[in-house]
């Protein structure tokens, strides 16, 4: 266990800090966060991702429930519902932590499993907000998220500090757990069709002899721009990197939780299922022919590519 952080008078009132989960994103927040003066305590199943923390000047942890006998506030960005189910309620889980009182979920878990750990949660008298977050790892490096936090109003007033910290547009959703998970769900659903449709237009654009520069400029200044053409095209796809930061697989897990949210409420989304069916072949031929990192959601334009026999690159 390492030394804590100094204080700074910009976290004066909100004490020491808990944070699970030290991935890239997890890992620029924690950063973000200790600049702002915040004493933070972290648990990661990284060794290396956990000493870059303590570089920084975060106290270490063995389990999450070490980090809730140390923090009285506790924010997790983690993978899978899965996991966040784990740490939260599981044995060694944050729930076994004397100290906490907050809880913050700052991953894509869905409504049904943030309803269900804040409900495992409240029985020991800790308040959930769940708040996950927009704008990728460049978005949480520059402070600049998209923060959608929904849970008790008196409580996301006063972390709305810390929530600001990492995530300049930081806005309350409502009142009920699972709001902001599931207006989360709604943005990733639509990032996730808009590029599977931006994909196939593209390889269809560089088939017919159309400069894929050009025709993402063109786009870009157009009424067809998106995220996606704005954000993933111009450096990982026409560079060939296919790095913009975000797995190929969590997308297609938020696509997941998003369509078994609508199926229960009713929503009929043929579009997103379609789109849904791109993904799942995606990853499939990335898995098999996959030999370094895991696929960044850049590559499902491979997948399209193939078919369609045009390759969406840079010319020169």
């Amino acid at each position: 266990m390492s030394g804590p952080a100094t204080s700074h008078p910009a976290a004066t009132g909100i004490g020491p800090i808990g944070f699970v989960g030290l991935g890239v994103m997890g890992a620029e927040m924690v950063r973000r966060l200790i600049g702002h003066g915040h004493v933070l305590h972290v648990h990661d199943i990284a060794p290396a991702a956990v000493a870059a923390a303590v570089r920084l000047g975060a106290t270490a942890h063995d389990s999450p429930a070490a980090v809730a006998d140390a923090a009285p506030t506790v924010l997790v960005s983690l993978p899978t519902p899965e996991v966040v189910r784990q740490v939260a309620l599981g044995p060694g889980g944050l729930i076994e932590g004397g100290r906490l009182a907050t809880y913050v979920d700052l991953s894509t878990t869905g409504a049904v499993v943030a309803s269900a750990v804040a409900e495992g949660l409240a029985a020991r008298g800790v308040v959930s907000l769940d708040a996950p977050v927009s704008g990728g790892v460049a978005g949480a490096a520059a402070g600049t998220l998209a923060v959608m936090a929904a849970g008790d109003p008196a409580a996301f007033e006063r972390l709305r500090p810390v929530l600001e910290v990492i995530g300049s547009r930081t806005t309350y959703v409502g009142g009920q757990v699972g709001q902001g998970q599931t207006l989360k769900l709604v943005n990733n659903l639509l990032c996730a069709t808009a590029w599977a449709a931006a994909c196939e237009a593209l390889v269809m654009g560089a088939r017919a002899g159309i400069d894929p520069a050009l025709m993402t400029r063109v786009i870009n200044e157009s009424s067809g721009r998106s995220f996606s053409t704005e954000r993933f095209v111009p450096g990982a796809v026409l560079e060939r990197r296919f790095d913009f930061g975000f797995r190929l697989a969590l997308m297609r897990k938020d696509m997941r939780l998003a369509l078994e949210e609508a199926a229960a409420l009713g929503v009929s989304m043929s579009t997103s299922q379609a789109a849904r069916q791109l993904y799942d072949a995606a990853l499939a031929q990335e898995e098999r022919a996959q030999e370094g990192p895991a696929p960044d959601v850049t590559a499902l334009i491979r997948l399209l590519e193939e078919r369609g026999g045009a390759e969406v690159r840079a010319m020169g």
